[in-house]
């Protein structure tokens, strides 16, 4: 009686779904959908990003969500509007917006100034 009381308990409490820190799969960092994350050369101050305005359409900042914690390599800068901008050892991550599907590096080497971000 007790066990299916608690089990009814806990079946009963909602569960949250967060989203994941950006991760290393297959030899490269990816977002929590299994994309491709990039360095950009020119960011060259620690925690700073200098891909802004036009630059953005093309390669959005990865974004956290706002319950999202910084932990060991995985860090938050400020990203505009109260949102934060994930980074990895220092260095901020984008997306690439011509990568459509999980594991497309399509943005490795553009302009030979940025690059898929590895451990």
């Amino acid at each position: 009686m007790i066990r299916t009381l608690l089990c009814i308990i806990a079946c009963a409490l909602p569960v949250a779904s967060f989203a994941e820190a950006p991760k290393v799969s297959n030899g490269m960092v990816v977002d929590d959908d299994g994309m491709t994350l990039y360095a950009f050369d020119k960011d060259t101050v620690p925690g700073k990003s200098t891909c802004v305005d036009a630059c953005t359409a093309l390669w959005p900042a990865a974004i956290a969500d706002s319950y999202d914690k910084a932990s060991g390599d995985w860090g938050l800068i400020a990203a505009g509007d109260d949102k934060h901008q994930w980074t990895y050892k220092g260095r901020p991550l984008y997306r690439f917006a011509k990568d459509k599907q999980p594991g497309q590096m399509n943005g490795d080497g553009f302009k030979g100034m940025w690059h898929t971000v590895k451990p």
